[in-house]
């Protein structure tokens, strides 16, 4: 058992013997503090008293298999109940260490997010099948009634896009987009191969939960800062004004660039969010010890090899790699109805990681 369950479980006992005392009953502020505590921990004390159940019982069958010439079908009994037993042992230590421990992600999961996709391997195909999978969270955001912000984008041509940044404003947004990060590879037969010819391309996806100031500090000494035209749609204040705004971390070389608002402060106030959440990211993954690893996990180097994800048209196959499960609906999917795949990623791409 955890050490911390025993120690908790100690002081409830403490706790409700206070409770029981005639001196300590006539202080109504004490009863109180006392009546919350027990509260807080009286889940895990719960969960706690239970597996030492479960290890008594255990240690009572590992007796009774240990004896010579027992009768087999007592033998049978106790090693059916030995696996009841485990699994039921393991269910409450997780929920017991999830109570104990929680994890950072959890309060993350509720905020917005910021979603970078760019094309990686694969020339005009890989900047087309970028455009699609743009598409393809906006609809599901549509469909969500969340709000999308593109905040930058960068063209190949038509139809085509080199990278593209956007801000997705959802309750719980985060915690639903938070494994897309990675690379996404597509097998099809592109309109210009004449000879019928599958090729393979692939765009990496980049999602970053909103940071406040509060949450990371963004040293602005750190930082370059630049104003530059818009250009493109928007209006004379957008294309004739310096409003966007390109800001440079020098320690990292990070660059974010935002061009989406008419005023150049608004633009720079939301490029500052975007790089002090990227550098968040960065300091996350010092503290885990595994920067090249969240760097991985995150976008990779776009080769066709790092993939977390196929979209196979001419099988009409979508396949997660990290949870080897498939989905036959690929139209249905590129146009955004992706809530029932990420929903299973999220709930089983946590128990495979562990596994790993």
């Amino acid at each position: 058992m955890d050490s911390k369950i025993a120690t908790l479980i100690a002081r409830y006992d403490e706790l409700t013997s206070l409770y029981d005392n005639p001196e300590v009953a006539l202080d109504s502020s004490r009863m109180a503090e006392i009546s919350q505590e027990i509260g807080e921990i009286s889940e895990v004390v719960l969960i706690g008293k239970e597996l030492s159940k479960i290890e008594a019982s255990l240690e009572s069958n590992a007796a009774l298999l240990d004896e010579p010439n027992n009768d087999p079908e007592l033998i049978k009994i106790a090693e059916d109940e030995n696996r009841d037993l485990h699994e039921r042992q393991q269910g409450l230590e997780k929920t017991a260490h999830e109570i104990l421990y929680p994890s950072a992600d959890i309060s993350l999961d509720k905020k917005n997010v910021t979603i970078e996709i760019r094309a990686a391997a694969g020339g005009d195909e890989s900047g087309l099948f970028a455009s699609e999978i743009y598409r393809m969270y906006s609809r599901y955001a549509e469909l969500r009634g969340w709000e999308v912000i593109e905040l930058d984008r960068n063209e190949g041509g038509l139809g085509n896009i080199k990278q593209v940044t956007a801000e997705i404003r959802g309750k719980g947004a985060y915690g639903v987009l938070k494994w897309e990060s990675g690379a996404h590879r597509v097998q099809r037969v592109p309109k210009t191969e004449s000879s019928g010819r599958i090729h393979t391309s692939t765009v990496t996806v980049a999602v970053m939960p909103e940071i406040e100031e509060k949450e990371f500090h963004l040293n602005m000494s750190e930082v370059e800062f630049e104003a530059f035209r818009a250009g493109g749609h928007g209006g004379q204040n957008v294309n004739k004004v310096s409003t966007a705004v390109r800001l440079t971390h020098t320690p990292t070389g990070i660059v974010v660039v935002c061009r989406t608002e008419r005023y150049q402060g608004r633009n720079r106030e939301i490029a500052e969010n975007m790089l002090r959440a990227k550098l968040w990211e960065i300091e996350r993954a010092k503290d885990t010890s595994a920067v090249e690893l969240n760097r991985k996990a995150q976008v990779g180097t776009g080769d066709r090899s790092e993939k977390i994800r196929t979209y196979n048209f001419p099988q009409n196959r979508v396949t997660d790699h990290r949870v080897n499960k498939s989905w036959y609906n690929i139209e249905g999917i590129m146009d955004g109805v992706i809530g029932e795949m990420l929903e299973y990623i999220n709930s089983n791409i946590y128990t495979t990681n562990q596994d790993e």
